[in-house]
């Protein structure tokens, strides 16, 4: 795939195809998670996910050393705000009125993927400043709006903090693993209402004649991927939206990333009616390294009562019970997960305006927002489902 962009600022490289950088030697930077993976990304692009008309053009930055490369950033070019799930709507319409473009901006995220991770990858933080150095002088040369970096870790958000871009602080849920034997040693860990209730959803699940399974690696058929893509598709039909992915993507990820696809799949007399996916992180190399299990699509071809609970949360708790994950995500925003042991975990996002006048009024947007979510978070920590202390914090 030959890439129609390609620009030098100082030591850093911007390419317009993933395809252009070598798998191994961007692999070796992501760590284990599969949504940076060279397999993940290049599938975006194979199947027109991004790219073309979309709103995300690729844009990798990348930074070499005697040819080696060292640090790398997952970078697009953005026409919206879709599929973020950080929501700059109303910045974008306050440069509108002033007469300016919002549009494009450099966005660093994985497209349609809510979920924290390495975002400056690198094993230097001197080559994670060079390379932030050189996203940002590009920005300047090129007129762009602003750079914003969404859900980054700790380690790189202190490198945008020190090179002067704005925090924002958001909210997700997610559910932590303190050891449990099984579901059943989850649910006594429960006030008694919340657990009654989990358990009444689930059976009536169940009463409804739903069996489900879940299926992992090579257990993952070709049908059952063009029925998860069915599900998938109808689901945002019924919520008048337009799915961002295809089933080209996801038999990409069961043929490149099978092991780390984790589907779960309902039946009824036989018939399947509903399904999920869950994404795993690779082993980790290092030992005691958390492991996550992130709850990422669902759908269902007909509506059945908790249904969605079931795939969507339980499946994942069980599953991640069951394989020994330290944490299962459950995607973005969602005060009802509380309720079903998932906990309210503070994420961030990073942000640099070029225009002064609109960098400083959200500055003190983000410290007033920034001050209601603190307020927020302590309000639903109040009001965690567990008997005693918090998982993790005993």
């Amino acid at each position: 795939m030959a890439s129609q962009r390609r620009h030098m600022i100082g030591d850093c490289r911007f390419v317009g195809s993933i395809n252009e950088v070598a798998p191994a030697a961007w692999d070796v930077l992501t760590g284990q998670q599969p949504f940076l993976k060279h397999a993940f990304l290049l599938a975006l692009e194979t199947t027109r996910c991004i790219g073309g008309d979309t709103g995300w053009t690729p844009l990798y930055a990348l930074l070499y050393r005697a040819e080696a490369l060292v640090a790398a950033m997952p970078l697009y070019l953005k026409q919206h705000s879709y599929g973020e799930y950080v929501f700059d709507w109303a910045w974008a319409d306050a440069y509108q009125r002033a007469g300016l473009r919002y549009y494009p901006k450099l966005l660093s995220a994985i497209p349609f993927t809510p979920v924290g991770g390495r975002r400056l990858l690198a094993n230097d933080v001197d080559d994670q400043r060079q390379l932030l150095a050189g996203v940002l002088q590009f920005a300047r040369e090129t007129g762009i709006s602003g750079v914003h970096c969404l859900f980054p870790a700790v380690a790189d958000a202190r490198v945008m903090e020190e090179a002067g871009l704005m925090c924002r602080r958001g909210v997700q849920f997610h559910w932590r693993n303190a050891g449990y034997r099984d579901m059943d040693d989850f649910l006594g860990s429960l006030t008694r209402d919340k657990r009654k209730k989990i358990r009444q959803e689930r059976r009536r699940v169940a009463d409804a004649g739903v069996e489900i399974i879940r299926k992992t690696a090579a257990q993952i058929e070709d049908s059952d991927w063009v029925f998860f893509e069915r599900c998938y598709r109808h689901t945002y039909r019924e919520h008048h939206s337009s799915p961002y992915l295809n089933l080209a993507f996801f038999r990409a990820l069961g043929q490149q990333l099978a092991e780390c696809c984790v589907l779960i799949l309902a039946y009824r007399d036989g018939a399947p009616l509903a399904a999920a996916l869950d994404m795993a992180d690779f082993p980790s190399e290092h030992a005691g390294a958390e492991r996550r299990l992130y709850g990422r699509y669902w759908g269902a071809l007909e509506y059945i009562p908790n249904l969605h609970f079931e795939l969507c949360y339980y499946q994942g708790i069980e599953h991640a019970i069951a394989h020994g994950f330290d944490v299962f995500e459950g995607g973005a925003q969602g005060e009802h997960k509380l309720a079903r042991g998932l906990l309210p975990v503070a994420t961030e996002s990073w942000h640099w305006l070029s225009d002064p006048r609109f960098a400083d009024a959200i500055e003190r947007y983000l410290e007033r927002e920034g001050e209601n979510i603190s307020a927020y978070l302590g309000e639903l920590e109040a009001h965690a489902p567990f008997r005693d202390a918090l998982p993790g914090t005993s």
